[in-house]
């Protein structure tokens, strides 16, 4: 029995999250009035509902006093040792005000006197107390509909065991660091195959770019140390309830170093972590 919280700025994929839950069999309620989390929290875990897995949408359109409380409902459950986690969705605002544009809906924080985007900074901060205790955030920034669906079904779907899931994940610097990045590492130090003409067109996942690092000591000692850090560290976020953990690295354009260590690091603790995932952001564009 678990009970999973959506919530995140409008525009950032909250209903399509809800419908890919609902297609799995969670029963879904959309904009549920926070005032009634704590009520319907009890129907779940006593089995009154008769149905495993619940998730709501928990937003910016409730009312502001209600969504005040929601830190402390959730605060509670998890203190009475209740399966229940806030997934948060986000986009940078610039992506956001793009996509109210292009479909052009309402945001539920602008009216005649406040701008679409003074209502998504005014979003941001009103949500700020539930993203703070989320389980797991997600940056679909960068994500279309598919890889969205395929992080959703990887990571929380098909994701039943109890214990860590562990997401390696690539990116350039050049297009910014992943806003829902947990622990972020800077490889841009180590020798690039970019200036080598051969391997420039080429990726981390191609042979003769493996072959060119595989043989660069410091590249070694990077993965090495980063390696043991995971293997100290990564228990103790376990024991301190986190149930998701994306670890981020990155270098210059996001094509070469940083995609050879997510490889290299998923592979490691593959066994090791139930459910680990690696996925290259520039990559997939």
């Amino acid at each position: 029995m678990k009970l999973t919280i959506i919530s995140g700025r409008s525009g950032s994929g909250k209903s399509t999250v809800l419908h890919i839950l609902e297609d799995r069999g969670y029963y879904c309620i959309d904009n549920l009035p926070a005032s009634l989390l704590h009520s319907l929290a009890n129907r779940v875990f006593t089995g009154e509902t008769g149905i495993p897995n619940v998730a709501v949408s928990i937003d910016a359109r409730n009312i502001s006093a209600d969504l005040e409380q929601v830190p402390n409902l959730v605060k509670d459950l998890i203190e009475k040792k209740l399966p229940v986690e806030i997934i948060f969705l986000d986009a940078n605002s610039q992506t956001l005000l793009k996509r109210f544009s292009e479909s052009r809906r309402k945001h539920p924080l602008s009216d005649e006197n406040v701008a679409l985007i003074e209502a998504i900074d005014k979003e941001s901060e009103l949500l700020e107390p539930i993203s703070v205790m989320s389980s797991l955030s997600i940056d679909t920034s960068n994500m279309s509909l598919h890889q969205l669906r395929d992080s959703i079904k990887n990571r929380i779907v098909e994701n039943k065991e109890t214990g860590l899931a562990l997401l390696f994940q690539s990116f350039g610097y050049k297009n910014g660091v992943p806003v829902d990045a947990d622990i972020v590492y800077d490889v841009r130090c180590l020798p690039n195959p970019y200036w080598d003409n051969s391997l420039r067109s080429l990726t981390g996942l191609d042979e003769a770019v493996v072959n060119f690092l595989d043989a660069q000591q410091e590249v070694q000692e990077m993965y090495s140390d980063i390696n043991e850090y995971l293997k100290k560290w990564l228990p103790r976020f376990e024991g301190n309830n986190r149930s998701y953990i994306t670890v981020a690295l990155g270098c210059t354009g996001g094509q070469h170093r940083s995609v050879y260590l997510c490889e290299k690091l998923g592979a490691a603790f593959v066994g090791k972590i139930r459910n680990v995932q690696v996925r290259h952001r520039e990559l997939a564009q």
